[in-house]
């Protein structure tokens, strides 16, 4: 069976105690008052058990707000990434425009520099001038070879806008110059201003997706917790259902044995009275009730015994019998006089049902797995050999079988006290 029916089941470690009649009772009163006893134990752990599953309710809500806070922040980032690298890309797109005006200045950077070079050159030539007619000197030839003061005038004009020309020339190179430098300079400042805006951007939303990635993880370390608790919820949920069966049965137990104080021989003919099981038109065969304590409880043979089995899983103890028929409709039965603990499907043991028997003043537990119907209900007293299933393939189960067990005492989570029924029960 599954590790995981041992959760299930926990609640199963309290004995019902004495349920029913039997000659080896010490004392009737001492009966009741142990019934009772038992009773409140299985109360008090109950309200343990209630304790735990509020305590499981409270982590619950707690991760679940740790999961909304931590969904906010997540949102928060998704925004933060997205308006950041929507700034990566306006940067992107300004370093393309400042590359597209670096590309325009170059061509205006070629005009002014062969503009200055024309100014050189013509700069040069008029050096070269002044070397061979004297320079200076042969504008005083000209000034000297005025015909008349009017003559004189216009020739002193025209060798003074020839002298600012040149002047001018050289004062315009200049700011070419100066002009040709600023360009360059804003032009390489508002390139290294974007580019440096951009790399910020780009460490900033590497930031933003790591944050990003550590809260996705913390989410999903979050969801696999509360799955944890929920899953620890549903087993204590489980063992206070059986614990309340247990309560109940032993309630029931409590009100048999007061009957059977009031007519104790008339119940304890009827405890030996077996009661023929009700086949239900069924087509496989019931097994011939037994005159002592136990019964068979299923015809079939044994396909699984008691103990370690060769070829299955590795290191797994089977604690119990399998009984394996392929007929249809095989009733399963009590294997004595008992009440049911639980009657309920498990993942794991599928349809399965839980009786406790006080048989000569020892408490038996015997388990009923895999069954494919379930017939008798959770609290019912049931007598040995009564029909309270019909055998199936349920739960963790590879082919039609009943898979019994025999604990000599309550069953308990790790299963200690499963005895191999062989030799106890007629199999």
């Amino acid at each position: 069976m599954k590790k995981s029916v041992v959760a299930i089941t926990v609640a199963a470690s309290m004995g019902i105690g004495s349920l029913f009649t039997g000659s080896s009772l010490v004392t009737e009163a001492a009966s009741i008052s142990n019934l009772k006893d038992k009773q409140n134990e299985i109360h008090n752990k109950r309200s343990n058990l209630k304790s735990d599953i509020n305590d499981a309710n409270t982590t619950i809500n707690d991760l679940q707000g740790q999961q909304a806070n931590v969904k906010s922040e997540m949102k928060r980032l998704d925004f933060a990434i997205g308006d950041t690298n929507a700034k990566i890309r306006d940067k992107t797109a300004k370093i393309g425009e400042t590359q597209g005006k670096i590309n325009q200045l170059q061509g205006e950077i070629q005009v002014i520099v062969d503009r200055m070079e024309k100014r050189n050159n013509l700069l040069k030539e008029r050096a070269r001038n002044y070397q061979e007619t004297g320079g200076m000197i042969n504008y005083i030839d000209v000034l000297m070879g005025a015909k008349s003061f009017s003559d004189f005038i216009d020739r002193a004009n025209a060798v003074a806008t020839i002298m600012e020309a040149d002047q001018e020339l050289l004062k315009q190179a200049d700011m070419d110059k100066k002009e040709l430098e600023e360009k360059r300079m804003k032009v390489e400042e508002d390139l290294a201003n974007l580019q440096e805006m951009k790399s910020e951007l780009e460490q900033m939303n590497k930031q933003l997706s790591t944050q990003r990635a550590a809260k996705d993880k913390l989410l999903s370390k979050l969801v696999r917790k509360e799955k944890e608790v929920h899953e620890g919820k549903l087993a204590l949920e489980e063992e206070e259902q059986i614990l309340a069966g247990q309560e109940a049965a032993v309630q029931k137990a409590i009100q048999l044995e007061k009957d059977r104080q009031a007519a104790a021989a008339a119940a304890a003919k009827a405890a030996k009275a077996p009661a023929q099981p009700s086949g239900g038109g069924a087509s496989g065969k019931a097994p011939a009730i037994s005159g002592g304590t136990f019964t068979r409880p299923a015809s079939g043979i044994i396909s699984s015994g008691f103990g370690t089995r060769p070829g299955f899983r590795p290191g797994e103890f089977h604690y119990g019998v399998d009984i394996a028929n392929h007929a249809s409709n095989v009733p399963i039965l009590a294997a004595a006089d008992g009440v049911v603990i639980r009657s309920y499907y498990s993942n794991s043991y599928g349809n399965c049902i839980f009786i406790s028997h006080s048989i000569n003043g020892q408490v038996y537990t015997t388990v009923y797995a895999h069954m494919e119907a379930r017939l008798a209900e959770t609290g019912a007293v049931v007598k040995k050999g009564q029909q309270i299933g019909i055998m199936g393939s349920t739960g963790d189960s590879t082919g039609q079988h009943l898979h019994f067990e025999l604990h000599r005492g309550q069953w308990v989570p790790d299963r200690h006290n499963a005895i191999n029924p062989v030799g106890i029960v007629p199999l």
